[in-house]
């Protein structure tokens, strides 16, 4: 029997929910094409003025979409969103940045091809590509790692870190960035609230969705998306592949807190999910599920440097590979990497607890390390349906556990199936070591290694260690 038909005068609530649905599409309808504005789209004439216009005629009317239309090559220097403003780059559309010093700020803090600052409601969509034109920014192209330009000649930055990034929101809240193609970033992707590749900087309540991110393998400071000082984000069916970082939450001026990031696959020459290691404040209550990640230099990692605390976290249903690169990039192979230690002598050490590892597997030329400090321990981790396979296939040096940043650096060490220092609380429950012996000369035999006086409270339960070919 068919339903009856809906009393919208019985169900005011019902009727306030469809008019707040009603009136964004209303808002999103408005469409201001940048060719109105006297866009040219052909990648040589800076087109600036036509897209800054257009945003700005969007803004004062309310928001609505501005529009990049396809085909063309729209050349620019900083756009600066406006609230309610989508920018939308049509399939077959690309917005180039600049590569002149001149094209960005005066503060190297804003030095964005897309910047939103204090806004509600901006977006970036589409289907069509945002590039950073990353390649004129390499000085000398290297295999190992490219040296890249530098535009520190006031000293507002520091070193070669004086790049433009490629899309960032600051102080924002209510983002939207989806099916859109990050590519060729000069730094960092996306800075959610800071600066990065796709930087996010104290915002709130962000969602990134079918953001595809392409950065050169041998570029440095080249993250994927960072999440610095922002709340509730959500982070889902995502492709990064990228030199640096990929997800990257920090913390410099308050918490992170309340960040989901699900369906992705990640490929970097760092580490592919790394918290910190700016990491002044706390983190609580981030989830991590359904991750592929390949070929990386380091799986799932904490660097707590700064004093922070970190607590609750889940990594789930997470499918990785880790192998070496060359030492110049931080990271050793490692599948899970969780320290903590103070940055320098006079730093706060952070704890680290209540993290739990449910269904994961890895194939990896490292072990697994687990390492905090005196005054920073790690407690109550929770290791749950984990399968760990261990086997060499490229020819980097090994025998290595790496600190960095801070603390003791690069140290030899034998290496062994897990690594485990300065730990109260550690549940093993079915967890499985597989080890290719004939691949794995100069590893301990040992498939657990840790100093007696550092770690209490060690639980296991259905714990394998076996060889395989």
């Amino acid at each position: 029997m068919a339903s009856p038909p809906l009393q919208l005068a019985a169900a005011p609530f019902l009727l306030l929910l469809l008019l707040l649905l009603v009136i964004p599409a209303a808002r999103s309808s408005r469409v201001f094409s940048v060719a109105d504005y006297g866009a040219a789209g052909d990648g040589s004439r800076y087109d600036t003025a036509a897209i800054q216009a257009a945003v700005d005629a969007c803004a004062a009317a309310g928001g609505g979409r501005v529009l990049l239309p396809a085909p063309g090559n729209y050349l620019t220097a900083t756009v600066h969103l406006r609230s309610r403003v989508v920018l939308e780059v049509a399939p077959g559309a690309r917005l180039l940045g600049g590569t002149r010093q001149a094209d960005y700020p005066p503060e190297s803090r804003r030095w964005y091809v897309v910047l939103a600052e204090n806004t509600t409601g901006a977006g970036i969509t589409g289907g069509g590509e945002i590039n950073g034109q990353g390649g004129a920014f390499v000085v000398t192209p290297s295999e190992v790692k490219n040296v890249m330009v530098s535009w520190n000649a006031t000293g507002d930055c520091l070193g070669d870190e004086c790049r433009p990034r490629l899309v960032g929101f600051i102080d924002s809240k209510d983002v939207r960035i989806h099916d859109i193609t990050l590519n060729e970033p000069a730094y960092w992707w996306l800075y959610t609230c800071i600066a990065r590749s796709l930087h996010l900087v104290r915002c709130d309540n962000t969602v990134i969705r079918s953001v595809s991110i392409f950065g050169d393998f041998n570029s440095p400071n080249n993250d994927g998306i960072d999440i610095t000082d922002s709340n509730n984000t959500v982070i889902t069916d995502c492709h990064i592949d990228t030199g640096d970082d990929a997800l990257c939450p920090k913390s410099s001026a308050g918490p992170v807190y309340n960040l989901t990031a699900t369906n992705c696959w990640i490929r970097t020459k760092s580490c592919a999910i790394k918290f910190g290691s700016t990491s002044s404040f706390n983190f609580n209550k981030l989830v991590f599920d359904n991750i592929t990640i390949v070929d990386s230099h380091r799986g799932l990692g904490m660097q707590i440097r700064d004093g922070g605390n970190v607590s609750d976290v889940l990594f789930s249903n997470i499918k990785m590979s880790t192998r070496y690169y060359h030492p110049l990039w931080w990271g050793r192979a490692e599948p899970i990497y969780i320290t903590t230690c103070p940055r320098q002598a006079d730093s706060k050490e952070g704890t680290i607890s209540d993290i739990r590892f449910i269904n994961i597997s890895s194939v990896s030329e490292n072990g697994v390390f687990l390492a905090g400090s005196k005054h920073g321990l790690l407690r109550n981790l929770k290791f749950k349906n984990v399968d760990l396979t261990y086997k060499r296939w490229t020819n980097y040096t090994g025998g290595l556990y790496d600190y960095r940043p801070g603390c003791e650096e690069m140290v030899k060490h034998k290496t062994g199936g897990m690594m485990l220092e300065h730990i109260s609380g550690l549940e093993i429950d079915n967890v499985r070591m597989r080890w290719a012996r004939g691949s794995l000369k100069g590893w301990d035999v040992n498939p657990i290694l840790f100093r007696p006086s550092t770690i209490d409270k060690l639980s296991f339960h259905d714990w394998q260690s076996v060889d395989v070919q």
